[in-house]
């Protein structure tokens, strides 16, 4: 009987061991980190703590992988193929826990989730309220993200949607349309078409109470692992600090080597509109309280989505996230 239990033992202890990070022989953990997309300036703070160091300093060795079109942040790590993720919004942690996919937000670089409304330069509206009785051009997936919250708070319509291409031409081609777009993105290529800058909405600044740019990671790892998690955490918000409010361009280089597509004009200007937007930290903390989140907005968040139907009024959403890692907010 003696035997059974200590074989029993082993075999528990061989697996934890197993689900344990080990040093590779420069006495380094390897960490895979996955963006979901290709390499930008919304990545900036990661690849800065790459090229600085950050990691390394802190035992890591870190290879960031960069995302795509097809790229499922959270079947990586539901399939143990990365260590670490990049969610773009609140929803991907909340569906992670709808699907019973075992992993969490450990921290949110974007304080402002970076969807934005835009109208051209000599349009009329001033406000998102505004914008309430006009057609807007809104892409199929965010008719059921965002979209909803405007429903629910400024009384916006269904009639209201017309289908958002990829294209930014049907836009250009009506000066009185009205569109989505991302903050970091279409105002820029509007800008370099018009030689306008087209007014801007960044829907966070009227309430809209999603996070953006979040690590993820599986629980596995936070259970695990929870040492290599506050070091990557710690070294990445070291990262974004140096990014965004110091000299980016070890972390520019190494994103236009990983992204030819990538030049150092679309990235500077990047740069200015997540500091200008104080999308990572507000202008008073000047980068203290990066990454931080609080149960109040996730609850906020999840009392607008569950009232609209897109989550069960029971759903345990605070598996979603832990606060272990980072400041509380409030």
């Amino acid at each position: 009987m003696k035997k059974i239990y200590l074989i029993i033992l082993l075999v528990f202890l061989s697996s934890c061991s197993e689900d344990k990070k080990n040093k590779n022989e420069n006495d380094l953990v390897e960490i895979t980190f996955a963006t979901d997309w290709k390499a930008q300036a919304e990545q900036g703070g990661f690849y800065q703590a790459l090229a600085s160091g950050k990691y390394l300093e802190k035992g890591l060795d870190v290879k960031i992988i960069q995302g795509n079109a097809n790229t499922n942040i959270p079947r990586l790590l539901a399939s143990n193929s990365i260590d670490f993720g990049m969610g773009s919004n609140s929803f991907i942690p909340l569906n992670m826990v709808v699907n019973n996919i075992p992993g969490k937000a450990v921290m949110a670089i974007f304080q402002k989730d970076p969807q934005i409304i835009m109208t051209h330069s000599n349009n009329v509206i001033e406000s998102i309220e505004d914008i309430k009785d006009f057609p807007i051009m809104i892409a199929d997936a965010s008719i059921g993200g965002f979209w909803l919250w405007l429903k629910s708070k400024y009384n916006f319509k269904d009639s209201q949607i017309r289908k958002k291409t990829i294209s930014l031409a049907p836009f250009l081609n009506d000066i009185s349309s009205i569109q989505q777009g991302y903050l970091t993105s279409e105002p820029y290529l509007y800008e370099q078409i018009t030689g306008n800058q087209p007014k801007v909405f960044l829907m966070a600044d009227y309430g809209y109470p999603s996070y953006g740019a979040m690590v993820l990671t599986s629980n596995n790892m936070i259970l695990k692992n929870p040492e290599i998690v506050q070091k990557f955490v710690n070294a990445s918000i070291e990262g974004w600090v140096d990014y965004i409010y110091g000299d980016p361009s070890l972390g520019n280089k190494l994103i236009m080597s990983e992204n030819g597509e990538m030049t150092e004009a679309v990235l500077s200007q990047a740069i200015k509109k997540i500091r200008e937007y104080n999308m990572i930290s507000n202008e008073i903390s000047l980068g203290k309280n990066i990454g931080l989140m609080s149960d109040g907005q996730w609850n906020e968040f999840f009392n607008i989505m569950s009232d609209n139907g897109v989550y069960k009024k029971d759903l345990n959403w605070t598996d979603a996230y832990t606060l272990d890692f980072i400041k509380k907010g409030n």
